[in-house]
């Protein structure tokens, strides 16, 4: 390997270790109530740069958005307590399961529309997120 490019391997495993450390202290000083709320508003944000990226034809960036938009709600999904939320959780199950659904379909066919329903859908989960408020 050349020394210039093992130096720039070093750096950047030098900065995703920072990263990851930074992610972790953070993470750990959250409330489990406000990391959720973080996930819904970050699957918000991802929705809303992917739905442009299609409007504009940006491929790459559709892309990185709308992977990034299903991690979150597949995350959401598995972070259910199925156990103690009963019925809810498997509603939410379910919502999660047909979230995923669509977001494929949308990423898939540069559906806008699919992709607005899916906002459609988080949108109140994170508002009722809200009204719960930490216990």
């Amino acid at each position: 390997m050349h020394p210039a490019s093992e130096e720039a391997a070093v750096s950047y495993a030098a900065v995703r270790q920072y990263q990851d450390a930074s992610t972790s202290t953070v993470s750990a000083e959250l409330s489990p109530h406000r990391l959720t709320a973080m996930l819904f508003d970050g699957a918000l944000a991802r929705l809303a740069t992917g739905r442009g990226a299609m409007a504009r034809g940006e491929l790459a960036i559709k892309l990185r958005a709308m992977s990034g938009a299903l991690a979150i709600v597949e995350h959401l999904r598995a972070c259910l307590d199925h156990r103690a939320g009963g019925a809810v959780a498997r509603n939410l199950d379910a919502l999660y399961d047909y979230m995923l659904r669509r977001l494929v379909h949308a990423n898939a066919s540069n559906d806008v529309a699919a992709v607005d329903e899916v906002i459609g859908l988080l949108r109140p989960l994170r508002e009722a997120w809200d009204a719960i408020g930490e216990r």
